[in-house]
């Protein structure tokens, strides 16, 4: 291979990546520690209530109706247009059932034009439970990934894919906590999804550098990954863009129930193809890969008999 071949210099400019990459995951890192996720019903548990009027809502109006009904720090947003509105109330010691009667009279009083459109309700202890098992199903997920990775190529392409990984939900995670966007279950089914896709994207890329590595055993690791990358780059612009296609008409189509599903992966998506050119195999340049850390391990020789 001839270095005239490489029409794209992907790894030209490592140092530059690094350091954006670095930056992102610093301040999402500061902002989901400082500024936390702004968590859905599913994990704070509460009364969720989309209802809409017959003309634009006053939104500060009905916030003050449902804190003199006696409901506490009401979440109170424009939904959609301006006369539908979204209102998340926090758990109470009533059934969810009363909590929504109590609600809807005291905005029927406000204003008789309301209607209840969607209601969602989700116990205290059931949040906690959701917030617990979220966390620990990523978890789970990135040691079994980190686990069929070493065993299917080395532990150094191993390191790089959970550092690709890692790097992306950090960012997803970020975007929700440093824009203030709801997080939920759909958000977190999301972010899993973004795993198993950066870790196909990953996948496909490292396949590449390992076949490359075993027949160009004269070139530098530098140019048989740029090499590489030049191979899949086409398969992984088609395969990003299709992706992009749907996920944006879910997200404009598919409504407020798919939105932060699409978002999230909109997202995740961009991010993870970024990852697999740049941060996935960044990391095994770091970590030093050799023509020898891809060779079948030899055979024993047996002694030769007497």
């Amino acid at each position: 291979m001839q270095n005239n071949q490489i029409k794209i210099n992907f790894l030209s400019i490592r140092k530059l990546t690094s350091i954006v990459s670095l930056a992102l995951i610093t301040i999402s890192i500061f902002s989901i520690f400082f500024k936390g996720l702004n968590l859905g019903i599913d994990f704070t548990g509460g009364l969720l209530l989309e209802v809409s009027y017959d003309q634009q809502a006053d939104l500060a109006e009905i916030r003050s109706a449902l804190i003199n009904g006696g409901f506490e720090t009401p979440l109170v947003q424009s939904f959609g247009t301006a006369s539908d509105v979204l209102i998340r109330l926090s758990p109470q010691a009533q059934d969810g059932g009363v909590v929504r009667d109590q609600a809807l009279e005291l905005l029927s009083s406000q204003d008789s034009s309301v209607q209840l459109r969607r209601i969602e309700f989700v116990g205290p202890q059931v949040g906690e439970d959701l917030t617990e098992q979220g966390g620990i199903s990523m978890l789970i997920a990135l040691i079994l990934i980190f686990i069929y990775v070493m065993l299917r190529f080395r532990w150094k392409f191993a390191a790089g894919t959970i550092s690709a990984l890692f790097h992306d939900c950090i960012i997803v995670l970020g975007a929700f906590s440093l824009f203030g966007l709801s997080f939920d279950l759909t958000v977190l089914a999301a972010i899993l999804a973004t795993i198993g896709y950066s870790l196909n994207d990953t996948i496909v890329v490292f396949d590449r550098i390992r076949e490359n590595f075993r027949v160009m055993r004269r070139e530098t690791p530098i140019n048989i990954i740029n090499f590489s990358l030049n191979q899949i780059i086409g398969r992984t612009i088609i395969t990003s863009l299709t992706t992009m296609i749907v996920l944006f008409a879910l997200f404009i189509l598919g409504g407020e129930s798919v939105s932060g599903f699409a978002r999230a992966l909109i997202i995740g998506v961009f991010v993870g193809t970024y990852s697999s050119i740049y941060i996935a195999s960044t990391s095994i340049l770091a970590l030093n890969i050799t023509v020898e850390d891809l060779l079948p391990p030899k055979r024993e020789e047996e002694e030769d008999t007497p």
